[in-house]
C-alpha cells in the first residue's frame, strides 16, 4: 500500500499546482484505500476456510476476521478523506466560505493518515510482542502529528502535546506489560503464549503446583498492566480524562479520524487477546478480563453522568464515546459466542453512527457560514470558521428552519446512538444486554440499561435545540439582495452552451457537494432501514463469532 502510494504521490506531485496538491493527494489516497480493500477481499477467499496464515516469521497472523476489519478500516478511512478531497460546496463564494482553508492546504495530511492506517492494520494482525509495540506506536505517532497538524491553532497544538505526553505514558504501560510477559514465559510469539495459557486447563502431573500458581498470577498481572495501556489509548474510564479536552481542541476533521480509527484496531486486538487468554484459570479465582469488566462499569457511569453537564458539543460526543465503550467492553469481557457476535455488531454500527455524527457536525458548520448573530453588527455566528465551526450546542438552535434534511439526518443519528427502536443502535444494545444476562451479569446489565436511559437526556437536549427553539442567527445582509455571476471557473462542467452573462445564482442556490450529501444520505438510510435487511450484517457477525470458537 505504501509503495503504490509513494509512486502515485511522485507522479501527481510533478503534474499538479501547489494549491491543488492536498486535494489531489487526498483523492489519490481514497483510490489507494479502495484498491487495498479490493486486494483484501480477494485474499479473504483464501483465508476463509483456514485458521490463518503466518507472515514474517510469525510476527503477523492473517485470518478471515482480520481481513474483514482491514476492509472495514479502509472503507471508513476513505469516507473520512472525502472531507478534504472535495470542496464542500459546488460554487465558491469568497465571502461565504474560505475555499483555501487549512484543510485544503496541508499536503502532509493524507500521508500521515496512511501511516496511521498501516499501524492499525498491523495491530489487528499482530502475533508477536515486538510487533504489538511497533504497530501501536506507528499508529500513535501518526495521531500525535495529526493532532498538531494545524500549526496556526494554539488550541490544537496544546491538545496535541497533551495527547503526546499521556499517550507516551500509556505506551510505557504496554511496554511494561509485554516485558513482564516475556520474563514469565520466555516467549515473544503470542501463539506460543496462547498454548501455555490453554495448557493450564489440563492437569499436568509433571509440573509443580506451586510453580503453576505463581505463573498464573504473574501472567494475570502482566495482562492487566498491558490492558491499562490499551484502555488509556481508547480513553475508557478511569483513563478517560484526556479525551474530552483533546477532542474539543483539535479541528473537527481531525477529531473525526482520531475518535474512530484508533479505537477499532485496539478493540479488535483486545478481542483476540481476550478470547485466547480468558479461560486459563487454575489457581486464581479472578482473571485479568475482570479489569475490562471494571472499566466497562466505570465507563457506563462516567460517560453518562459527566455528559449531562456538557455544553460543548465535541466534549459531549467524547463522553458519549466513553459511555458506548462501556457496552463494547462489556461484550468483550464476557467472551461467549453471543457476546462476540454482539461485540462485532456493536463496534461496526457505532463506528458508522459516530462517523455520520461528525460529518454532519462539519457540514452544518459549512451551511452556517453566511449567517451572523446580529445583522447590524455583522458578528459572525461561528466561533472558528476554518477549523471547528460548530463548538457549542447553542450554535445549532433552530437549525431545522435552515436545512430540515440535515437536521432530520442528525436526529436519526442521535436516536440511533440513544438506542431508540427500530434504529440499528437499539439492536446493538439489545444484543449486548442479552449476552450479558445469559452469562449472569445481572447487576452490570441493570447499570447499562439505566445509564442508557439517562444518556438519552443529553442527546434529546440537542434535538430539542435543533427542532423546538427558534434560531438566533440571521443571514448576513451582504447576501440578501445580490446575486453572483457564473463564469467558467465556477462551474464544474457545462453540458451545453450557456449565455453566462445571464446565468446567475444567489445564496440560496449554493448547495453542498454531492460527495458529502450521498455519504450522509447513505449512512442515514443504513441506520434507519436496518430492520428491513438485517441478514447480511448479522450473518457477518455470527460467522466471525463461530470462526473464533472453531464451530
Amino acid at each position: 500500500m505504501i509503495v503504490y502510494y509513494v509512486l502515485i504521490l511522485l507522479s501527481s506531485n510533478a503534474a499538479s499546482l501547489r494549491r491543488d496538491k492536498s486535494i489531489l493527494f487526498s483523492r489519490n489516497t481514497i483510490v489507494n484505500l479502495l484498491y487495498c480493500s479490493f486486494l483484501a477481499l480477494n485474499i479473504l477467499i483464501l483465508t476463509s476456510f483456514d485458521t490463518g496464515i503466518g507472515l514474517y516469521g510469525g510476527s503477523f497472523n492473517v485470518t478471515s476476521i482480520t481481513h474483514v476489519f482491514h476492509i472495514f478500516i479502509f472503507l471508513i478511512s476513505a469516507l473520512i478523506l472525502q472531507l478534504t478531497a472535495f470542496y464542500p460546496r459546488k460554487i465558491w463564494i469568497k465571502d461565504m466560505i474560505n475555499k483555501m482553508g487549512q484543510q485544503f492546504n496541508i499536503v502532509e495530511y493524507p500521508l500521515i493518515l496512511l501511516f496511521i492506517i498501516s499501524g492499525s492494520i498491523f495491530l489487528i494482525s499482530t502475533s508477536d510482542i515486538v510487533s504489538i509495540f511497533l504497530s501501536i506506536e506507528l499508529q500513535s505517532y501518526g495521531l500525535y502529528l495529526l493532532s498538531t497538524l494545524y500549526r496556526d491553532s494554539e488550541l490544537s497544538t496544546s491538545a496535541g502535546l497533551t495527547y503526546f505526553l499521556l499517550g507516551g505514558l500509556s505506551s510505557c504501560f504496554i511496554l511494561l506489560g509485554t516485558s513482564l510477559l516475556y520474563t514469565n514465559t520466555g516467549l515473544t510469539n503470542l501463539d506460543g503464549f496462547y498454548v501455555i495459557t490453554n495448557l493450564f486447563k489440563i492437569e499436568n502431573n509433571y509440573l509443580n503446583l506451586k510453580d503453576i500458581i505463581y505463573l498464573d498470577r504473574d501472567l494475570n498481572i502482566s495482562l492487566i498492566i498491558m490492558s491499562v495501556g490499551f484502555l488509556f489509548k481508547i480513553s475508557a474510564a478511569p483513563f478517560h480524562f484526556w479525551s474530552p479536552d483533546v477532542y474539543d481542541a483539535i479541528p473537527t476533521i481531525i477529531t473525526t479520524f482520531v475518535a474512530i480509527i484508533s479505537k477499532i484496531s485496539i478493540l479488535i486486538f483486545l478481542f483476540q487477546l481476550v478470547h485466547y487468554t480468558s479461560n486459563f484459570l487454575l489457581s486464581s479465582k479472578y482473571s485479568w478480563t475482570l479489569s475490562l469488566l471494571f472499566s466497562s462499569f466505570l465507563s457506563l457511569i462516567v460517560g453518562t453522568i459527566l455528559g449531562l453537564t456538557q455544553f460543548r458539543i465535541k466534549k459531549l460526543f467524547a463522553y458519549s464515546t466513553i459511555s458506548h465503550l462501556g457496552f463494547i467492553l462489556l461484550a468483550l469481557s464476557i467472551n461467549s459466542i453471543e457476546s462476540i457476535q454482539a461485540f462485532i455488531f456493536y463496534l461496526s454500527q457505532y463506528t458508522i453512527s459516530n462517523l455520520n455524527a461528525f460529518i454532519l457536525l462539519i457540514v452544518i458548520g459549512i451551511t452556517l457560514y453566511p449567517y451572523v448573530n446580529d445583522g447590524a453588527l455583522k458578528k459572525h455566528y461561528l466561533l472558528d470558521k476554518i477549523n471547528s465551526p460548530i463548538q457549542l450546542i447553542s450554535q445549532i438552535k433552530g437549525y431545522f428552519y435552515i436545512n430540515p434534511f440535515l437536521a432530520l439526518s442528525l436526529a436519526i443519528t442521535l436516536f440511533s446512538l440513544v438506542g431508540i427502536p427500530p434504529l440499528i443502535g437499539f439492536f446493538a444494545k439489545q444484543m449486548v444486554l442479552s449476552a450479558a444476562l445469559d452469562s449472569g451479569y445481572y447487576i452490570t446489565s441493570i447499570i447499562a440499561i439505566l445509564t442508557s436511559v439517562v444518556s438519552a437526556v443529553y442527546y434529546l437536549n440537542i434535538i430539542k435545540q435543533i427542532f423546538f427553539v427558534k434560531p438566533e442567527y440571521k443571514l448576513n445582509p451582504i447576501f440578501k439582495n445580490i446575486s453572483f455571476n457564473i463564469n467558467n471557473h465556477n462551474l464544474y462542467s457545462i453540458s451545453r452552451p450557456l449565455d453566462l452573462s445571464e446565468y446567475k445564482v444567489n445564496i440560496y442556490n449554493v448547495v453542498l457537494s454531492s460527495f458529502l450529501t450521498i455519504t450522509i444520505s447513505t449512512i442515514t438510510f443504513i441506520l434507519l432501514l436496518f430492520i428491513l435487511t438485517p441478514q447480511e450484517w448479522l450473518s457477518i457477525a455470527a460467522t466471525a463469532a463461530l470462526i473464533m470458537f472453531n464451530l
